[in-house]
């Protein structure tokens, strides 16, 4: 596939992922309060869904991991919002078994090769392990919103979520100058001022609450 076409999709799932953040930045700064709209997680789906696409044309193991991480969270919190179950049934299935399908897909068609994936020689070893931490890391958040939405019932960005965000993002930063991936370093370099901003709001949430 023509790389123009694959920097395309890529560079869609991080126009999305930023929209989302900007939305969700807008409507907190107008409650003057961290606020996670239902728009917010449907976006997070769909650009999920495309960058899972994007990692898997490049052949980046990182992205998907990533990806596949946080693709079920966006699901959950969905439900927890109540907006999962208006979708129609075919749509939710197949979003359900999407990832799978892809790496079935592709082993069972002969265009992947484990130690290919896992070795790519565009990417050095050092810093394969640190898009593998960066991406955990970054992930990471969202399986801790996950456990605390649980605990409340409700879907909420805690302020450990932007924190982790921050680490995370400046970690993928310097992943993506090394690894000149133009996608990576777009669409974390804008969410980094967002997710800065969401701390300082929820710092003087709670300098107001006190």
């Amino acid at each position: 596939m023509k790389d123009w076409i694959i920097y395309s999709i890529g560079f869609l799932a991080q126009i999305l992922f930023s929209g989302r953040l900007f939305i969700q930045w807008i409507v907190s700064e107008k409650n003057k309060k961290v606020v996670t709209p239902t728009i917010f997680w449907k976006l997070s789906l769909l650009a999920s869904f495309l960058l899972f696409v994007y990692g898997y044309l490049r052949e980046d193991f990182a992205i998907m991991l990533g990806q596949t991480l946080t693709y079920f969270i966006y699901i959950r919190n969905l439900q927890l919002q109540g907006e999962w179950q208006k979708s129609p049934k075919w749509l939710r299935s197949f979003l359900l078994i999407f990832p799978a399908l892809i790496v079935v897909y592709a082993f069972n068609n002969g265009e992947y090769d484990l130690n290919k994936l896992l070795k790519n020689e565009n990417i050095p070893t050092w810093l394969f392990i640190l898009g593998i931490v960066s991406q955990v890391l970054f992930t990471f958040r969202f399986i801790y919103q996950w456990i605390y939405s649980e605990k409340t019932k409700t879907s909420q960005l805690p302020i450990g979520f932007w924190r982790l965000s921050v680490l995370g993002a400046s970690l993928i930063l310097a992943y993506a100058i090394f690894r000149e991936d133009p996608v990576l370093l777009v669409g974390h370099g804008a969410g980094l001022i967002i997710y800065m901003r969401n701390i300082f709001i929820w710092k003087k949430q709670g300098d107001e609450a006190n």
